[in-house]
Formats: C-alpha cells, sequence, structure tokens
C-alpha cells in the first residue's frame, strides 16, 4: 500500500500557555554516576548548563525553551550536519559530540534535554539520571512497558527531577477540563472519546548508502541492524513499530494522557481491532486502520479511534464537554461565566494520587511546561509531567498496541503491572534488545 507522506511535525508545536502546578513531595537524591558531578546552583538567580540529545525537529524546538532558563552548553546528536546546525543557531560556542555518553562524561551539566526517537529516550533518561542530571525527555516516555517500569526505579532511586514533554498537562484548556471533571460539573464520568487521527503509511522505500555524516548503526541502538532506509529515520520513525507505537504512542501520549488524567483510574480490560498494510521488511508498517476500547477499574469506558475530530469527549451523567488544542466546549464550559470554579489550595495535593479523594478547585497558575521543569528543578519537587503519571499513561498507549496486535481482548492488572495469565500479552511488554545497546 503506498500513500503521499504528509509531513505534520506542526502539530508538535511547543504551547506555552498559563496552566497549574503539581506539587509531590521531593525525594532523596543518590547519584550512580562516572561522570564529572557538577555543582547545584546556590541560589534560583544562577543560570543552570544544559545539554541536549538529539536537535533535529522537537530537539530544537525544547531546546529554544530551555534557553529561556539555561545555558546551552552542549548538543549530541548521530548527524553531524544536525549537530553542527545546532551549534551555529545557539551561538556557535556550545560543545558537539556525536555520541551522548562522551557529553554526560565530558560537558559539565545540569540539566539533559533529549529529543531523540522514542526508541532511545528511555536508555538516554536512565544514563543521564544516573550521571547526576536533571531530565527533559521527548514523549512518548518508553518504547516499551517493561522500560517505563525500569525508568521509574532509576528516577525514584537518583532522586533526579525528571519531566516529559507531555505538555499539553500545562495547557490552560486541557487543565481547566480537568478541573471541570474534578469539580463534578458532568455529573459522574461514565465515558470518553478519543480520536488521534490515522497512521502515515508508504513504501517499499530505496535502500540507500549511509551518509558520510551520519551514524546509522548508533541512531539505531537497541533496535535490530537493517539496510539505511532515509525513511526510517528522523521524522519517519513514527511509523515503523520498531522505533515507536504509530498514533498509539505519538498523539496517545498526549490525548490518553489527558483522558486518563480525567478519568483518575487505570484500565482492566482492553480490546481491539486493527488491519496492517500487506507490504515487505521496506516499507511503514503500523497499522492502516484500527480502534481500541478500554474498561477502567472505576466503570468508566474509553474508545480510542484513528478518524474523526481529533481531540477528546469527556461524557458525564449532567453533561459533556470537548478538548483539544484549540477548542474547550460544551454546556459545564458555558456554565462558567455564571458559575466559576472556587479557587482551592492545591500546593499540598498530590493530582495523580488515585488513592486520595477527588477534590474541587483551581491548580495553581505556571509560566509553561519547560517553566514548570525549571521551577521544580530549584525547589526539588515532582513536575507536572513526572515519570510515574507519564509511565502510566503511556502504559495505556502499548496496552492498546499490544491488543490491536493480538486482535483479542486482554485483562491487564493495574496493581501488580502484569498480565496475571496471558504469557502472549506478557511477551509483548518488552522487545529483545541488540547487543551492546540494552537497557535493562
Amino acid at each position: 500500500m503506498k500513500t503521499l507522506l504528509k509531513n505534520s511535525s506542526s502539530r508538535r508545536s511547543f504551547l506555552t500557555t498559563n496552566a497549574g502546578l503539581l506539587l509531590a513531595a521531593g525525594v532523596g537524591f543518590h547519584h550512580q554516576a562516572k561522570a564529572q558531578q557538577p555543582d547545584k546552583p546556590k541560589s534560583p538567580n544562577e543560570r543552570l548548563r544544559v545539554g541536549s540529545i538529539g536537535v533535529r525537529y522537537q530537539g530544537t524546538v525544547i531546546t529554544e525553551k530551555a534557553q529561556q532558563y539555561g545555558d546551552i552548553v552542549a548538543f549530541a546528536d548521530v548527524d553531524r550536519n544536525v549537530r553542527e546546525q545546532a551549534r551555529s543557531s545557539f551561538g556557535s560556542t556550545p560543545k558537539i559530540y556525536e555520541n551522548y555518553k562522551d557529553m554526560l562524561e565530558q560537558a559539565n551539566l545540569d540539566v539533559v534535554l533529549i529529543g531523540a526517537p522514542d526508541h532511545w529516550h528511555v536508555k538516554m533518561a536512565a544514563d543521564a539520571c544516573r550521571a547526576g542530571k536533571d531530565v527533559y525527555v521527548e514523549k512518548p516516555l518508553s518504547l516499551t512497558i517493561d522500560e517505563g517500569k525500569f525508568l521509574r526505579k532509576v528516577v525514584e532511586q537518583t532522586g533526579q527531577v525528571l519531566q516529559v514533554g507531555s505538555w499539553q498537562r500545562s495547557d490552560s484548556r486541557f487543565r481547566q477540563a480537568i478541573e471541570l471533571i474534578r469539580a463534578g460539573r458532568l455529573g459522574k464520568l461514565t465515558h470518553v472519546d478519543v480520536v488521534l487521527g490515522k497512521n502515515v503509511q508508504g513504501g517499499p522505500f530505496e535502500q540507500y548508502k549511509v551518509p558520510k555524516t551520519f551514524n546509522w548503526d548508533l541512531w539505531q541502538g537497541q533496535t535490530p541492524d537493517t539496510a539505511y532506509i532515509p525513511e526510517r529515520a528522523h521524522y519517519y520513525f513514527r511509523w515503523w513499530y520498531e522505533y515507536s507505537g504509530g498514533q498509539m504512542t505519538d498523539w496517545g501520549a498526549h490525548h490518553l494522557d489527558i483522558a486518563q488524567w480525567g478519568i483518575n483510574s487505570f484500565p482492566v480490560e482492553i480490546s481491539g481491532t486493527a488491519t496492517y498494510p500487506e507490504v515487505g521488511p521496506d516499507s511503514y508498517n503500523v497499522a492502516v486502520d484500527w480502534n481500541t476500547r478500554y474498561k477502567y477499574a472505576n466503570g468508566v469506558t474509553m474508545e480510542v479511534k484513528d478518524s474523526g475530530r481529533n481531540g477528546i469527549m469527556f461524557t458525564g451523567t449532567e453533561g459533556r464537554i470537548f478538548v483539544n488544542r484549540g477548542t474547550l466546549s460544551g454546556a459545564p464550559v458555558e456554565a462558567l461565566k455564571s458559575n466559576p470554579l472556587p479557587r482551592t489550595d492545591w500546593n499540598d495535593y498530590n493530582f495523580d494520587n488515585l488513592d486520595r479523594p477527588l477534590r474541587a478547585g483551581k491548580l495553581d497558575a505556571i509560566i509553561n511546561h519547560m517553566g514548570n521543569f525549571f521551577d521544580c528543578i530549584q525547589a526539588r519537587k515532582r513536575p507536572i509531567s513526572d515519570v510515574e503519571s507519564q509511565h502510566r499513561s503511556v502504559t495505556t498507549c502499548h496496552l492498546g498496541n499490544i491488543a490491536q496486535r493480538l486482535g483479542r481482548p486482554i485483562r491487564w492488572d493495574p496493581d501488580t503491572e502484569s498480565f496475571p495469565t496471558d504469557t502472549e500479552a506478557t511477551a509483548l511488554m518488552s522487545r529483545e534488545q541488540r547487543k551492546g545497546f540494552e537497557i535493562i
């Protein structure tokens, strides 16, 4: 199956709008690093030293955002042209590296930004945390469920601040949608509909000789070694299951995160249907048409589709609201004009603690997602898109892909994070890792 390729990188634009701040208890610090350990800034006025890994597309966007709060002193990218361009764009003074490990060992850094492809997120984030760096890593957090569990443990052990680039949590529309649900303005939440969009299809693609400026072996990392095809690398990696999870993890890491935040529970039953392109190994291999259904432990149901109006529809017993990056609409939203939400002090409340009772109120304002990250570095607090919430959200994305690939319902135990009696599904919680690039 062949289709025209469409570059939709604009949908990953990084918005900066007022929203709320999640504060949680700080954790201790335990660094397991061979790399040079920088001194932490002694006051909020000191500039942090920032290194960025993977500086094409979204990596450039997050580096530009971080420049407001810290000094960009180093870049690492497997593409020489990309890293040299990045150095030129950011003042020509940062040091550049082909291998991010060299940057971690040689550069004097406080903060590491990760904009590399999905299959590198956990390995790079874990290595940076163990080197004593605070980390901003792009979404989706992980390539597999087991990877996310591993990184959560590393963050707990090292005490580093880790923010995931699921910036919709810091956007006023999505935040207000959650506030309305928490305040009971929809009554009892019963169902959520999410539309993510179609996966891109294409191929077969022509194999090429690897450019001299591009370290293809290092780019592949843990994934199987294959012939170089330009459509595997850079932006297009997201349409190969080897490196990503299609729209289920690409858009899903955003929208399913917000949906699950509103549902305030975890899925226990998942079913999905999908058709896959009848193509060879040199073609995009994500699903052509797909649909996934979830049942949550608290009884809420969710349907995730590939067609329709991109966004999230929350339905309750007394109303519904629709939210996406340009819209927050519905009768409960209109009612805010005459009946605004009360203000409540949330500073001692963990919004993601599912054992705590739901409370109504508005969340404290923050500048933007990157600003929240740097605020939390100084305060040694957990940021709004922390490792636990984002591991749980992308797990829901992975569960959808697993159900689709198996073509049958699966049962998930969110307490043990396992498939208790399903060995076939359990096998899909991890992937074989190429020798020399193992993560776990």
